[in-house]
């Protein structure tokens, strides 16, 4: 969920018209669908500012975020209000970049590029709940229901005028809310950015679909030999990687694998925070100690099957529905 809400606004007109391809994937509510693929673009396509919350469990943190486009790169600046008041500047990353989760949810272009499936839509039922208001503004309530036990479910605050995201809860299998983003003030147009303190910056370094050269690690080629269905990889890496990502287009998690040679007894390792797992194993492939790390957005029952799916490539099979 937080690479759609670092990521995308504007939509152009033309989805707005209620694509024929819908008919052919059981969405829900196909005005739901629509909303969701003009957030994928709301949140990269404008220039916004405000400040917002984020709360899991008793823990509340606030932060403000400033969305810059000029021309056709977008830049970003985080700034925490509380705590160490760290900045994180994103920079240079060019509009048309898109990445496998945004593509996923705009279902409209995988069919008039010839793509195959529903995209999210085949792993979410999505429903028009009702509207609201957020941050002064008028948004509309979308419910996004897991139609596995692989995956949460959000409830979504989309601004009317925009498709801006402006509040968003994960939801667990139970009905509990695990974690919650929302804007407490926000403004819409231009925008200038600090760069005079930067904690932290980080530039764009696409390769646009070329695979990303392995980083040094003496770890052999693995894979994954299971994912939950509707997850893909985010980029293409080496087999020899210490990581890879998947999404489904909402959610997201990181596969971690490095060599443990002083490793003795193999036991597993569980840490939660809000809708965030982090599932830490041991095991021996071929007679060889690894320590497997999992680490997203997803229910400890998948950490574990991904983590424990885990094989040499030579062994991989095609990742099972």
């Amino acid at each position: 969920m937080r690479a759609l809400i670092t990521a995308s606004f504007a939509m152009l007109a033309s989805l707005w018209v209620t694509p024929p391809v819908f008919a052919q994937c059981e969405v829900g509510d196909e005005e739901a669908l629509r909303w969701l693929e003009k957030m994928s673009h709301s949140l990269r396509e404008t220039s916004y500012q405000g400040v917002f919350t984020y709360q899991h469990g008793g823990a509340v943190q606030s932060m403000r975020i400033s969305h810059s486009v000029t021309g056709n790169v977008e830049q970003e600046q985080v700034t925490r209000l509380t705590g160490s008041g760290a900045r994180v500047m994103r920079a240079e990353h060019p509009l048309d970049c898109v990445h496998p989760g945004h593509r996923l949810v705009r279902i409209s272009q995988l069919y008039q590029n010839g793509d195959a499936g529903c995209g999210v839509a085949g792993y979410y039922q999505l429903k028009v709940a009702g509207r609201h208001r957020i941050a002064g503004r008028e948004a509309v309530i979308i419910n996004v229901l897991p139609r596995d036990i692989y995956r949460y479910g959000y409830q979504m605050a989309l601004d009317r005028a925009t498709g801006l995201l402006l509040k968003t809860q994960t939801v667990a299998q139970d009905g509990r809310v695990l974690e919650r983003f929302q804007f407490a003030d926000i403004e819409i147009g231009d925008v200038e950015l600090d760069g005079t303190r930067v904690d932290l910056l980080h530039e764009a370094g696409h390769t646009h679909g070329a695979e990303r050269p392995p980083a040094p690690t003496s770890t052999p080629a693995w894979n994954v030999a299971w994912l939950p269905s509707g997850f893909m990889p985010t980029d293409r890496v080496a087999d020899t990687s210490y990581n890879k990502s998947f999404t489904d287009g909402l959610a997201i998690f990181s596969v971690f694998v490095e060599n443990a040679p002083g490793l003795g007894e193999f036991g597993a390792g569980l840490a939660r925070r809000g809708g965030t797992t982090a599932y830490t194993r041991g095991i021996q492939l071929s007679g060889r100690p690894i320590l497997v790390t999992v680490l997203g957005e997803v229910p400890v029952n998948t950490a574990r099957r991904v983590a424990d799916s885990v094989v040499w490539s030579t062994q991989a099979n095609a990742p099972a529905p």
